[in-house]
């Protein structure tokens, strides 16, 4: 393949675009060449080609360029222009999404001194136990880092050689390997009420007592999945941890994982709430990351599309793949909830800074009906569930779209698992202006009772940018209508408003 004359006098900006676009996108260039592969085999560039076009040591055959092309959306020509725009070969630093946070003024007040005379304090009085305050803390810098953990990937990696999938003789290998004997028990699930008052059935999958003792309930036998599952978590705390001594327990059901042989406090705060609830969560995500190591999961989900269906390639639960989607991605702007009945969020994650729907510490009396997981608790979904919402958030229209399933747990509650990105920062690296996009879709819904089809135009804007990500349910979720929902009922889009207004 050799280019043309026409394309090397007009390539002198290609290799810097291309690198640009792919960076703007989160992309390798391995995620890059196996995207083109996929296009066309024949004349897509192998990774150490594609490297050389960044670096402007060599021009690609116009057969190339149209498989690059493709997969970023863009004409050709667009790629050889001569005198591009400075947006075009400077990178898009940009911001990284995710929860905002407010500055803390004065500051002297804010101070560690300070604050850890006065937090004790603050959830003594509130009736906030330590261990739901740690929750919130490992959340926002979870949240705050876009759920990249690479020293743990890393530890996981070495333990399970990024081997996908690693079967249940495997992992007992390994619970051997680091020293740890396995028990037996039997318990059934039991009714238990939660800190919202939400009651639902639980039970005790697995605990671990020092120095080396793993009992695992023998109901796991009949759900593999999650089996393979709690034998990853004890494998972190065995290779994390070092097999401290703390009775560390899993569980299932609406009620959070206990990890400790010492009763909860209904307030105040144990100065080891926090530090062992970390460990959980630096277990827990160890876990993930041996179940669907890094680079293996993500070119799985890029092959399929990011589909939930994958979890069953990579033989893990549902909720691990969905939980790993929002770490392995190239894009950084996701959320993932966990609910249960009648409104009760078990687990959360807001990469992208989206408001929570529910109370996960309280809760909320005039919640959005609206929100995908609300419709698929309360009427079970035919068909897709994807769904394309309109919020504003902070002042700003921002552009949601997720996808949800509805599962059953090892205790035999329902529950559902919605994973979601916020699309606004992705029509943005494209050029596009998201704002004007998003607001002729909210303007639409607002005319139509709170839900509107999207326009062949406003379709054609979001799937170019579907195709980018590579996210098939953004497709399936642009042929349903389109929907407003809010924060909270006291802030309804709608009109007329959903909720009366709030009485002073």
């Amino acid at each position: 393949m050799r280019p043309n004359k026409s394309l090397l006098r007009k390539s002198h900006f290609l290799g810097t675009k291309i690198r640009n676009l792919r960076k703007r996108n989160n992309l390798t260039i391995e995620d890059l060449s196996a995207r083109c592969i996929r296009i066309d085999p024949e004349y897509a560039p192998s990774v150490s080609y594609l490297s050389m076009i960044e670096r402007g040591k060599r021009v690609p055959s116009i057969d190339m360029l149209e498989v690059v092309a493709s997969v970023f959306q863009k004409p050709t020509e667009w790629f050889l222009d001569d005198t591009p725009e400075h947006q075009d070969i400077v990178p898009d630093k940009g911001n990284r999404g995710g929860i905002n946070g407010m500055p803390l003024e004065p500051s002297f007040l804010f101070s560690q001194d300070i604050l850890q005379i006065a937090i004790p304090e603050m959830l003594s009085q509130t009736g906030i136990s330590g261990r739901q305050f740690a929750h919130l803390l490992i959340r926002a810098h979870q949240e705050n880092n876009q759920n990249h953990f690479p020293d743990l990937e890393r530890a996981a990696e070495e333990v399970g050689l990024k081997r996908m999938p690693l079967t249940i003789d495997e992992l007992f290998a390994i619970v051997k390997q680091v020293g740890l004997k396995i028990f037996w028990f039997d318990e059934a699930p039991k009714e238990a009420r939660d800190e919202l008052g939400v009651t639902s059935k639980n039970l005790i999958t697995s605990y671990f007592e020092p120095a080396n003792k793993l009992y695992l309930n023998r109901r796991l036998k009949q759900y593999p999945r999650r089996l393979k599952y709690e034998l990853a978590v004890y494998i972190g705390h065995c290779i994390l941890h070092n097999k401290e001594s703390l009775r560390s327990a899993q569980s299932v059901g609406s009620q959070n994982n206990t990890s400790s042989n010492r009763p909860t406090a209904h307030s105040g705060v144990d100065p080891q709430d926090i530090l062992h609830a970390w460990h959980d969560f630096e277990s827990s995500f160890f876990a993930g990351a041996l179940l669907c190591p890094k680079v293996p999961f993500r070119q799985l989900l890029d092959r399929n599309g990011y589909e939930i269906s994958s979890h069953q390639m990579a033989d893990v639960s549902a909720s691990v793949a969905m939980r790993r989607m929002t770490a392995v991605s190239p894009y950084r702007h996701w959320h993932y909830f966990d609910a249960y009945s009648p409104g009760k969020l078990k687990a959360v994650y807001r990469g992208n800074g989206i408001p929570l729907p529910w109370g996960n510490m309280t809760k909320v009396d005039d919640p959005c009906q609206h929100w995908a997981v609300f419709n698929m608790i309360s009427e079970p979904t035919e068909g897709t569930s994807a769904q394309l919402s309109i919020m504003n958030v902070d002042g700003q229209s921002r552009l949601y779209i997720c996808e949800s399933i509805k599962v059953q747990d090892m205790a035999t509650n329902h529950h559902v698992l919605c994973a979601g990105i916020d699309l606004t920062p992705a029509i943005q690296a494209q050029g596009k202006d998201a704002d004007s996009i998003t607001y002729e879709i909210q303007q639409s819904c607002v005319k139509n009772g709170g839900s509107a089809v999207l326009t062949p135009k406003l379709k054609s804007n979001l799937l170019s940018v579907a195709k980018i990500l590579n996210i098939n349910w953004i497709e399936r979720a642009m042929d349903k209508q389109a929907k407003l929902i809010c924060s909270r009922g006291n802030v309804c889009p709608r009109q007329p408003s959903c909720y009366n207004p709030c009485s002073s």
